[in-house]
């Protein structure tokens, strides 16, 4: 930017002649800088008009306009089918740093002193081939934890606690992904139900931290303090070598629909920032009632302005967009993966480095975009999600009643290998974010013992949340005391996990599947604030089974580089950080057009060797069996491999009394529904022999 920049500065800067409010509305007559008693949040003690210049861009000076200064802006402007100007309402003004609750539904803005002493700490740059998400809530990370003093449980700095950072270092995982962390608040309809927004998406701000996730203490001290919580959360994490993501909410704001409450941008413009048809009716492309207009350059800046400040100011290291097709429809509300805020976000030299994570879908026409973003970005990808849901659940519940899983293995394979028929040779396998779970919908251990949702703690009648989970109870809906599904369920569960961790891409946990959290059947809590949403510290001793699991499959990530593929080969050609994908059916043949195919032929080899570019050579066998009966395959002989090492056995909570090394063309036992990863490499270490104790 430079002093040229017409829209330079906008919001509140403390200058030495006092503070300077700049705020932009095209449409308003008249605007007044409200500044509060320090005491009394309904006492003006100053109201000075702002004068606006030919940009649309209005401003006011005052040296009561000082640090921790509530103030609030009061717009006038005319009457209009597009237009909503309340001059009697003081509004937000939308660059606020901080904000204080002065009533049940009210808020000021207030002035922010944000240094902090970042010391030498430093963004981890985790590079996106070594990257694991870990989705989490705030709250629900640490509010159960009985590690963590009292006081900070459900807090920034409940999350920045040794132990809550001792936990994630030992689970081996990269990023935490934070559900919503802007301030935001409850939609009108859940307050009237008595319930609550905990998930977050529902923003009244996009540069405040929510407040209510900082302690008592910090909420007490006013908005520097809960900032300074906040920026104190970021730097501990950093300093242990984790990233933090944050999922941020551009697409809509709290205002809700054309009837709901006029708190910041509805009353400065609603013309300009929400879009209308020429009749004032709302373009709802979110789902939400509102959608903010992109398709005009000043709301474009304000979410361009607002992550800067976050990665910059904050330090925040990525950011996950909900809705992100919204942020790239035109004026005529048509998705462009070129479109100028797409671009912007992408190539700004201020935000190089950040990752960039889209939700590749909206509610609006041609809303689903799945690979049709462009290069440098990520994308939640739900095809990976359904075929591996289908592969490992739904498959095999139809195999069990019906005989036939209806499908071959070979799409399961194309998810596997990073998913080269969704995104393109340029983008390659990173393009992808494999999930199985998130926090909208079944956790892990849900969608092996509920057939359908249950949802009636929501208030809606069961009506809320996706009927189409692609889940399967194994016999029984719900907890169940019985041996045999209880085992069968776990398997499905380490199954799952080890296709999310052994497969290229970005992969990302839901916090809690990692040792098999429950929601009891709510695939969408996300009105409950409860020990139902909560972490749950206390593991039961299949907990800790899975849990060791879920650590050691992360390691063999880190281990093999195979499994991280940076580019897509190309045929004939040596791609550096591609992995050379080489297939076998069970019988260690080359798979054929049938084996590819068939619904019958559900086991599958798959060998990947690295090309090395920044680490050493490595080459790995991922055996595949799906069906529940057990099953013998042959080893392939491929050339340079002497031997298979094996590393990992999802039949297994353990290694104990499995044949650990193998040779080429011998024979291979697979318990029904399993998978085995192996490490091939030129000769056998030592004889072949069983490993005692637990790994």
């Amino acid at each position: 930017m430079t002093h040229a920049d017409p829209l330079r500065n906008l919001g509140v800067r403390i200058t030495s002649t006092g503070g300077e409010l700049r705020v932009w509305s095209q449409n308003a007559d008249a605007i007044d800088l409200c500044i509060f008693d320090d005491t009394d949040p309904n006492w003006i003690i100053k109201s000075i008009p702002m004068t606006k210049d030919i940009h649309d861009v209005w401003s006011a000076k005052s040296r009561t306009l000082s640090r921790g200064r509530r103030y609030g802006i009061r717009v006038s402007g005319p009457a209009g089918a597009r237009n909503s100007f309340h001059p009697e309402t003081t509004l937000l003004e939308p660059y606020s740093r901080g904000l204080v609750r002065v009533g049940a539904d009210r808020w000021q803005s207030s002035v922010v002193d944000d240094s902090f002493d970042w010391a030498d700490s430093r963004k981890p740059a985790i590079p996106l081939d070594h990257t694991v998400v870990y989705e989490a809530h705030v709250r629900g990370i640490s509010r159960l934890n009985k590690k963590i003093p009292a006081a900070l449980r459900g807090t920034y700095a409940g999350l920045a606690h040794e132990a809550t950072i001792a936990y994630l270092k030992d689970l081996g995982v990269t990023s935490v992904e934070l559900l919503p962390v802007q301030a935001f608040v409850s939609e009108q309809r859940l307050i009237k139900q008595g319930l609550i927004n905990y998930w977050g998406y529902n923003t009244l701000n996009f540069f405040s931290p929510h407040a209510d996730y900082a302690t008592q203490a910090a909420q007490s001290g006013g908005p520097e303090a809960v900032l300074r919580e906040f920026k104190g959360m970021v730097k501990l994490l950093h300093d242990a070598g984790l990233e933090v993501i944050m999922d941020v909410v551009y697409n809509h704001t709290a205002e809700e629909g054309p009837n709901g409450p006029v708190t910041s941008l509805r009353g400065i413009d609603n013309s300009e920032y929400y879009r209308q048809t020429a009749a004032g009716e709302y373009i709802d492309v979110t789902g939400c009632g509102n959608t903010v207009n992109f398709g005009h350059d000043v709301p474009r800046r304000l979410v361009m302005d607002s992550l800067r400040y976050w990665a910059n100011e904050v330090q925040i290291d990525g950011f996950r967009f909900d809705l992100a097709v919204t942020l790239g429809r035109d004026e005529g509300v048509v998705y462009d993966p070129e479109h100028p805020l797409l671009t912007g976000i992408r190539d700004d030299p201020e935000l190089a480095g950040v990752k960039l994570i889209a939700e590749p879908w909206d509610v609006g026409q041609g809303g689903w975009q799945t690979g049709n973003f462009a290069t440098g970005w990520s994308e939640w990808n739900d095809r990976y999600r359904d075929r591996m849901r289908d592969f490992w659940l739904s498959d095999i519940r139809s195999m069990r009643y019906s005989g036939s899983a209806g499908s071959g293995i070979g799409r399961f394979a194309t998810r596997v290998a990073g998913s080269s028929n969704t995104f393109s040779t340029d983008r390659g396998p990173l393009a992808s974010l494999n999930f199985i779970t998130a926090h909208d919908g079944f956790t892990l251990a849900d969608l092996t013992a509920y057939d359908t949702k249950h949802n009636l703690g929501n208030g809606e009648s069961n009506r809320d949340g996706t009927g189409n989970n692609n889940s399967f109870n194994h016999g029984v809906e719900g907890p169940t005391r019985d041996v045999a599904i209880l085992k069968t369920r776990r398997k499905a569960m380490r199954n799952l996990l080890g296709t999310l961790l052994l497969s290229a891409g970005i992969p990302m946990i839901t916090a809690g599947d990692e040792f098999g959290r429950s929601q009891r059947g709510n695939n969408n809590a996300y009105c409950q604030d409860s020990e139902l949403t909560w972490l749950n510290w206390d593991f039961d001793d299949w907990q800790q089974d899975l849990h060791r699991v879920s650590r050691r499959l992360l390691e063999l990530r880190r281990e093999n580089p195979a499994l991280r593929p940076v580019r897509f080969g190309r045929f004939g050609e040596t791609t550096l950080s591609a992995s050379q994908l080489d297939w076998y059916n069970a019988a260690g043949e080359s798979m054929s057009h049938d084996d590819w195919n068939s619904p019958e032929a559900r086991t599958l080899q798959y060998m990947a060797a690295s090309t090395p570019e920044h680490e050493d050579f490595n080459r790995i066998l991922l055996v595949v069996h799906a069906r529940e009966q057990d099953a013998t395959v042959t080893l392939p002989q491929h050339e340079g491999v002497g031997a298979y090492t094996l590393l990992w056995d999802s039949s297994h909570d353990d290694l104990r009394d499995a044949v650990i090394e193998h040779k080429p063309g011998t024979t291979l036992h697979m318990t029904g529904a399993s998978m085995q990863l192996l490490r091939a490499h030129n000769t056998i270490t030592s004889p072949p022999r069983k490993r005692k104790g637990k790994r």
